[in-house]
């Protein structure tokens, strides 16, 4: 298993199979393991391709399964990543964290992906309350 990313706020590896095993931790991290997926059941829902999908989840871990969506990008144009989170938009949902750490390539796909929806909103739902977003110290 490949590790991707650890942080204060999750664990990330990849499977052999090519899956993405994200463990939430830190701050709110329940909250944001259950943001996560109800963002992405609803892109799901509303055809969103761009974005993984949810392939299984454990609760009792903050362990959430998710297709593989490429590789970070190095660089990428301000105005291309304003269009692809404007393109998010068109499905009800506002990533929270617009940054190029959130965009991925996937060379199989030939397409840019947006990952990472913890604190994302679902802006057309009223009832809807994301986790609030706090400062976090990478580690290296």
């Amino acid at each position: 298993m490949e590790g991707v990313k650890d942080t204060a706020r999750a664990l990330v590896r990849i499977d052999y199979g090519g899956r993405v095993l994200k463990t939430f931790r830190g701050h709110q991290a329940k909250e944001r393991f259950e943001n996560e997926i109800l963002v992405l059941r609803h892109l799901e829902k509303q055809g969103c391709s761009f974005v993984p999908k949810v392939l299984e989840t454990d609760p009792s871990k903050l362990l959430l399964i998710t297709t593989y969506c490429g590789k970070p990008l190095e660089r990428l144009s301000e105005t291309r990543l304003k269009s692809l989170f404007s393109d998010l938009e068109s499905f009800g949902v506002r990533h929270d964290d617009q940054a190029m750490r959130n965009v991925t390539y996937s060379t199989q796909e030939g397409r840019f992906f947006l990952i990472d929806f913890e604190f994302a909103s679902l802006f057309n739902d009223p009832n809807h309350h994301p986790p609030e977003m706090m400062p976090q110290k990478e580690t290296p």
